[in-house]
């Protein structure tokens, strides 16, 4: 499926040392009238749907993706942005939107991939579960088929028909990272599949606020 995007990378007088969520509260909270930036509606109901706005931090820039409906909302908002009021504030020096038609679909060709920022793949139900796991092949195989149903979740969300099994093949290294100020176990690493992600989309839990973040390996 054909989907139209729109990155904005802002670059600030310095480094930003704070989580993406920040980045989402502050634009969030600035440009209330555009749901899309910050997933609720009045009456503090959420948008469950797969997020067309995701905030991430990479290599210490803010970079915004923009998906559909989302990419329409950053580029009526980017030229009011000049100052990112974090804990901290930053300066914008730089803005560059860039705007690119993708295709989101299940591939004939196996497809690999890194996690640029960490999955969070577990939620409290499937944690327990992993905990209960005793071998490293028992755990990687739930996390694949966990990450098969993360892949599924986006194409549901995104009105894409997956109408093929998906496999995973999986390398990934556990890290503790805070997510709405618990401690989650995340996970760093590549997979296989066979699917075209295209790069800066996020798969599993926090995906708007940066977690998950993929980007093909060539």
């Amino acid at each position: 499926m054909k989907l139209n995007t729109v990155k904005l990378i802002l670059k600030t007088d310095k480094t930003v040392v704070e989580g993406a969520n920040k980045v989402r509260g502050y634009i969030g909270n600035t440009f209330k009238d555009y749901p899309l930036l910050h997933n609720h509606y009045g009456n503090d109901n959420h948008l469950l749907t797969y997020p067309l706005v995701q905030y991430k931090i990479i290599d210490g820039n803010v970079l915004i993706l923009g998906i559909e409906e989302g990419g329409d909302v950053l580029k009526e908002i980017s030229s009011d942005l000049d100052v990112l009021k974090l804990t901290k504030n930053y300066n914008i020096t730089e803005k560059i939107l860039s705007e690119k038609e993708v295709d989101v679909k299940p591939s004939s060709e196996e497809k690999h991939y890194k996690f640029v920022t960490p999955w969070l793949g577990l939620n409290q139900k499937n944690y327990s579960k992993y905990n209960e796991l005793y071998g490293w092949k028992d755990k990687k195989n739930f996390l694949n088929n966990i990450l098969v149903g993360n892949l599924l979740s986006m194409s549901k969300g995104l009105g894409i028909i997956v109408n093929k099994r998906l496999h995973v093949k999986s390398h990934f290294e556990s890290q503790q990272v805070k997510y709405k100020s618990v401690i989650f176990n995340g996970f760093v690493g590549e997979f296989k599949v066979h699917y075209d992600i295209p790069d800066f989309f996020g798969l599993g839990k926090g995906v708007s606020h940066g977690f998950g973040t993929v980007c093909e390996i060539k």
